[in-house]
């Protein structure tokens, strides 16, 4: 199991959320570049960075420091939000990141899914949003009504290797993880399932361990301090 720092990306600047309200948006660290650095030393191989922006309304404003960040850095990044065409996937991985996340486009257009899992294989992750059990989109502010189980199977029979789930009720709350929808996500697909949301103590790691997930995304908690990242990649390792 691994664990992937998150770096959500605002006007630039560093910032969370609680539960993707863009109404609770608030900064927590200065510069994406030295988080990075210290993600890095505590062990982390790959960076989990979100586009909030982009996720909103489609613009790409905070590239640049994804940019800043790889080239600065060395690290290895996975970048998702408001990825909606194969000329963006193109365009991500022109930055130089290891794995391209797409959300609300792999909703709305399950070729696209298709057409890149079958030009890109491994680099491109599906992220699944959910809240009560349905899948939201559009920066996680409409309800799509569609079940994020068989959304995920769907997905995993386009020949999708990755999804990332996030609990949207769990995201920003260091209440811990979902564990009920995600062992019933471990039972119904194969592919590597990266949780997100809640995750803020090493019990929380080893729970996820003992249900079979692969990855957890680690943020607010670890910007707060209430989990130490170097504790918790030697947990999951």
């Amino acid at each position: 199991m691994r664990i992937f720092p998150a770096i959500d990306l605002k006007d630039g600047q560093c910032v969370r959320l609680q539960q993707g309200d863009y109404g609770t948006v608030h900064k927590v660290a200065e510069d994406a570049v030295e988080t990075a650095r210290k993600f890095m030393a505590a062990g982390a191989e790959l960076i989990h960075m979100v586009d909030l922006d982009g996720a909103l309304d489609g613009r790409h404003t905070n590239y640049d420091v994804v940019k800043r960040v790889l080239a600065e850095t060395g690290a290895g990044v996975e970048l998702g939000g408001g990825v909606r065409t194969m000329e963006d996937i193109e365009a991500v991985l022109a930055l130089g990141v290891r794995r391209v996340i797409i959300g609300s486009a792999a909703f709305k257009n399950p070729p696209l899914i298709e057409q890149a899992v079958k030009k890109y294989g491994d680099k491109i992750a599906v992220g699944i949003d959910a809240k009560s059990g349905t899948v939201r989109i559009e920066g996680w502010i409409n309800d799509s009504g569609a079940n994020y189980l068989d959304f995920a199977e769907k997905m995993e029979g386009f020949g999708v290797k990755t999804i990332i789930f996030t609990d949207i009720e769990k995201d920003g709350m260091l209440k811990g993880p979902n564990f009920d929808q995600l062992a019933a996500l471990r039972a119904a697909v194969s592919c590597r399932i990266i949780a997100s949301g809640g995750v803020s103590t090493l019990e929380d790691i080893r729970g996820l361990k003992k249900l079979g997930i692969d990855g957890a995304i680690a943020g607010k908690a670890v910007y707060t301090g209430t989990l130490d990242l170097a504790a918790a990649i030697k947990e999951a390792e």
